[in-house]
């Protein structure tokens, strides 16, 4: 990317000036329709010479080509008086045509030129893979959507709880929960969509119902479009287009995963939701241990300048999508640099007391730290804490570069007003900004050399 990317809410040139600013493509392609309309015009002029030429004076059409050619007035005031009637029907016959075939793109309270604007800035944006799930990472792609439209969110299928683990169990679909915050998050419609996908029913006239209640309206659309499509991978794929995503979400894997973590007194649990509950986790696996990645996964790592690993709960979110086999070849596989988001709190249950080098020792164990080549932290504890949350913000125990180990970066990516949350504008805008100084390229060759 040339040149610093704007910012959604920065203050922007006035419409006209917006119109001329280099980049929106439309003046090359003005001057293209200009020229075609003055060739038009010279032949069309050539045409009315020749034939004015040959007709007899008392012919009925000289006359009407006397009028047509304003030969009424003064020689020097004729080509004058067209040109200036010419431009002002082509500008406005132009200016119609624009607003007629960009209708479909307006949006009220925000000037047509902006949003052109920012739709081209975003198309030009750096591919970007973002593995997670949870409420981390649709903070990521809440702020990523409004820098670029490359963005594709591999998301977790190992969900058993709740209205998703309901739908598993029912209708044998994976589970699509975090799919369903994904997809909300990157919705051009955005915040009407996310409350549209995140409405749960309420209980059937205050009784107890076996019904609708407690489901996502966003997981039942799935799970009918599973239905209608015969396939999860392509009921994903319809998903994304019927619901205007920027970018796409895809699952990790096109089947249902199950989550099983071994703890430190050596007891077995099995279920994402049991697991997120758990303290002193020593290890998580998947069955089926060699169930298949999504072709359409693989193939956004393969070609991405960019993969984020998180935000998201490290156990349950993060995890799951990496032990997928043919995620972390990919992952080995690919040429773009690798950074881990760490959270900016620990939570209850999975990670409770763990610091910076716990979430680092955690990857290490699963045999993931050598996909890592730079480490994303949050620095400001100045933030709010929500009263009464037992959670606390991740502690830096770690140096800044030991030996060939990833770069750590500290950056103040944390919401002001919650301390247990990214703030999405903050965490997109430093994740692009290490992308564009080629830290990250840096630090990956440096590890190599």
């Amino acid at each position: 990317m040339n040149g610093r990317r704007p910012l959604t809410g920065e203050r922007q040139p006035g419409s006209l000036a917006r119109w001329l600013k280099p980049g929106i493509g439309i003046k090359r392609w003005l001057a293209v329709v200009f020229l075609g309309e003055l060739l038009l015009a010279l032949a069309m002029s050539l045409v009315i010479r020749q034939v004015y030429r040959d007709l007899p004076p008392n012919h009925p059409l000289t006359a009407l080509l006397d009028q047509f050619s304003l030969q009424f007035l003064p020689v020097e005031l004729r080509p004058l008086v067209l040109f200036g009637v010419g431009f002002v029907i082509f500008l406005f016959g132009v200016w119609r045509l624009f607003r007629a075939l960009l209708a479909p793109f307006r949006v009220p309270d925000e000037p047509l030129v902006e949003r052109l604007f920012q739709m081209r800035w975003r198309a030009r944006g750096p591919r970007i893979v973002a593995i997670g799930g949870g409420t981390g990472l649709s903070s990521l792609l809440r702020g990523l959507k409004e820098l670029t439209s490359n963005i594709t969110a591999v998301v977790t299928v190992a969900d058993d709880g709740g209205s998703s683990g309901k739908l598993r169990e029912e209708l044998g679909v994976p589970p699509m929960g975090d799919i369903r915050n994904c997809i909300a998050a990157l919705a051009d419609a955005e915040p009407a969509m996310t409350r549209l996908l995140q409405y749960r029913f309420p209980k059937a006239n205050g009784h107890e119902s076996e019904g609708l209640e407690g489901h996502a309206f966003g997981n039942l659309l799935i799970a009918a479009m599973t239905d209608i499509q015969g396939d999860f991978e392509e009921a994903v794929r319809q998903s994304n287009r019927v619901l205007a995503v920027r970018g796409k979400v895809v699952p990790a894997a096109p089947e249902t995963v199950t989550l099983h973590a071994e703890l430190h007194d050596g007891d077995v649990l099995d279920g994402q939701s049991r697991i997120g509950r758990a303290r002193a986790i020593s290890r998580v696996w998947i069955t089926p241990e060699e169930v298949r990645a999504c072709q359409e996964a693989t193939e956004a790592i393969a070609a991405a300048d960019l993969i984020v690993l998180g935000p998201g709960s490290l156990y349950t979110s993060l995890l799951p999508n990496l032990l997928v086999p043919g995620i972390r070849t990919a992952l080995e596989q690919s040429p773009a640099p690798r950074l881990y988001v760490c959270n900016v709190a620990t939570q209850v249950g999975e990670t409770e007391g763990y610091t910076l080098a716990d979430h680092l020792a955690a990857l290490r164990a699963h045999g993931l730290e050598g996909l890592i080549d730079g480490v994303l932290v949050n620095n400001n504890f100045g933030a709010r804490a929500p009263e009464q949350y037992p959670a606390a913000p991740v502690k830096i125990d770690v140096a800044l570069r030991a030996g060939r180990g990833p770069v750590i970066i500290l950056r103040d990516i944390v919401d002001d007003d919650n301390a247990h949350h990214h703030d999405p504008r903050k965490l997109a805008a430093t994740v692009l900004s290490l992308y564009e100084e080629r830290v990250l390229r840096r630090a990956r060759a440096a590890q190599r050399a």
